[in-house]
Order: C-alpha cells, then structure tokens, then sequence
C-alpha cells in the first residue's frame, strides 16, 4: 500500500482557503511527492504546519516523478540523483533536503539466492522504480564485487522476480517488507545498498533530492523559497515527533509503529550537507562514464541570494 498523503487524502483537489470573493484562488506550486514511506516525514509535518493546503501535490515512483519535473510537468519536486545529475543545468537543488542514508537504508537492497560472488553471468532482476538505486546496485556488484550479471527489468514484486533471476534489487516499501522478514522466510539473504557504499566508501549515499526547475525560481523566487521552507519546516516537525509519526503510519502499513520510528530516525538521512554532496560527487565520477553527464558535473543549489524574504502572510508562509 502506498504511504498516506499526510492523513490528507482530498489534499490535491482542494483549493487554498482565504480567497477574497471574485478573485481567482493562486495558482498553487506543482510539487511531486514520492509514494514510498521513506518520504512519509517530509510530507506529514505539511499538514502539521498548515502548508499541505498550498500545494498541488502529484504522487508517484521516483522514477516517473523525475520524468516530470524534467518534463517541466512539475516545478518543484523529489528527483532520484541519477536523473539530476543527467538534468543540472535546468535544475537548481533545494539545501539541506533529500533522501539518503549514511549507512544501512532497510529500504535499498539487493536480495539474493546466492552469493555475490556467484552471481557473475547470473540474471539479477532490476525493480523499475528507480534508476539510481538500480545504477548502485551495478556499480557495487560490478566494481566493488567484481561480477558482471545478466540484467533484466520488471515491476519490484520479490517473489515474480526472483522466479526469473538469481538475485533482485529492490526498494522502497517491497524492500522494508524483505528486509523486515520476507527474504529470511524465503531463505534469501539482504545486502544492504547504503551498507555497502559506506564500507566501500566512507561516504553517505544520496538517493534523491529535492529541486526546482531553474526558470520556475527565476519566475516565482518567493514562491520557491516558501516551498523549500515549508518542506524543512515538515522534516524538522517530523523528526522531532517521529514517535507519533510512525504510530501514525503504522496504521495504514504492514509494519509495527516501534520499526517505522527506526526506519525514519535512524536509517534514513534527510539532510544535504557537505558530506552528502561528497557522496554525490564520487558516484557521479564512478558512473559518469555510461550515465549521460560528465564526471565532474556539479551540483548546483539554490543560494540564499536566490531565496528572497518571504512575508508571513504569503501562500506557504
């Protein structure tokens, strides 16, 4: 099941409230919003601050709603690291938000029959809902394994894939629920994707950030800063009552509210800081070869000279 829209589930058609009489109601933010738990805190505490209201929410996989912010289908939004990188120069990316893990994820994985090392000319089944997990898991099996499987993709159901292949790489919510259980009862063993780039790399791993396509923060700055205020305003909410929100969401998901307070507290890692931009930048130099973007591509983030003052009577403030 798909994560709860923060408790909110008529949020995209409802229109912001206060709107004089006769006047047109603002033309809301279109903001993408991951469908997966591990982006359940930076969207509940939206609805928390008041802010859920004012945007104009599209929920899908990584993968689709990085086609539509490149697509200009959205202005503002989640977008996996493979494709930002491919897309910088029409992007900016929000500071100080994203998707990542300095160490073991629990959502990220590569499930296996076999070894790693016996999977060299094996077929391994890649889960189609996101690129750049995929991308990692090719990398650490080609380069930090030194095997070179056979891949094919299909939809990230466990079991059907694992009827065609060796080996499967799966993430979010049908990741949880392997490494929570499911591949252990199945006699599967869990290799953990942000485990594995930590020991091979020392660095945290950055599966998503948040950015703004360039002419939209050109045309609407105030608009942009209040979005991106808005979801660090969400997070921090979140992560301070990250207790009620796992009770919360462990109402609507297989799994118990104590596991759901761990996945969000402990193994995911919402920030971009120096770091985590390091961790960018050597997997963009490790993979640039056959991914569409230089090695040396660099991040561009939205700079606080771009981020204007926000008056607090303003749609999102």
């Amino acid at each position: 099941m798909a994560a709860p829209d923060a408790q909110t589930p008529d949020a995209q058609t409802r229109e912001p409230q206060n709107t004089p009489a006769g006047e047109k109601p603002p033309v809301r933010p279109r903001v993408g919003h991951i469908q997966f738990l591990n982006c359940v805190p930076l969207y509940w505490g939206l609805a928390r601050t008041g802010n859920l209201l004012d945007l104009d929410l599209t929920k899908d996989t990584p993968e689709k709603l990085s086609d539509r912010l490149v697509d200009g289908a959205l202005d503002i939004g989640p977008i996996t690291c493979v494709e930002y990188l491919r897309n910088a120069d029409d992007l900016l990316v929000l500071p100080d938000i994203a998707v990542g893990s300095d160490g073991p994820v629990m959502s990220c994985l590569i499930v296996s029959k076999v070894p790693l090392a016996d999977l060299d000319g094996r077929r391994v089944a890649l889960g189609s809902t996101s690129r750049t997990s995929v991308r990692l898991a090719r990398l650490l099996l080609e380069e930090r394994e030194g095997v070179h499987p056979e891949y094919f993709s299909c939809p990230p159901d466990l079991s059907a894939m694992l009827a065609e292949a060796d080996a499967a790489v799966l993430i979010g919510d049908p990741a949880l629920r392997a490494y929570l259980g499911q591949a252990a009862d199945l006699g599967l063993t869990v290799h953990d994707l942000g485990e594995m780039w930590k020991e091979w790399t020392g660095l945290p791993f950055v599966f998503a950030v948040w950015a703004v396509r360039r002419e939209f923060a050109e045309r609407r700055p105030e608009l942009t800063a209040a979005v991106h205020r808005a979801f660090l305003e969400s997070r921090d909410l979140s992560l301070v009552e990250a207790a009620k929100v796992a009770e919360q969401a462990a109402r609507w998901e297989a799994f118990g509210a104590d596991v759901l307070e761990r996945y969000f507290s402990e193994a995911l890692d919402f920030s971009l800081g120096e770091r985590q931009l390091a961790g960018v930048a050597e997997f963009a130099r490790r993979v640039a070869h056959d991914s569409g973007f230089a090695s040396d591509v660099a991040v561009r983030l939205l700079e606080p000279a771009e981020l204007p003052l926000v008056p607090a009577d303003s749609p999102l403030g």
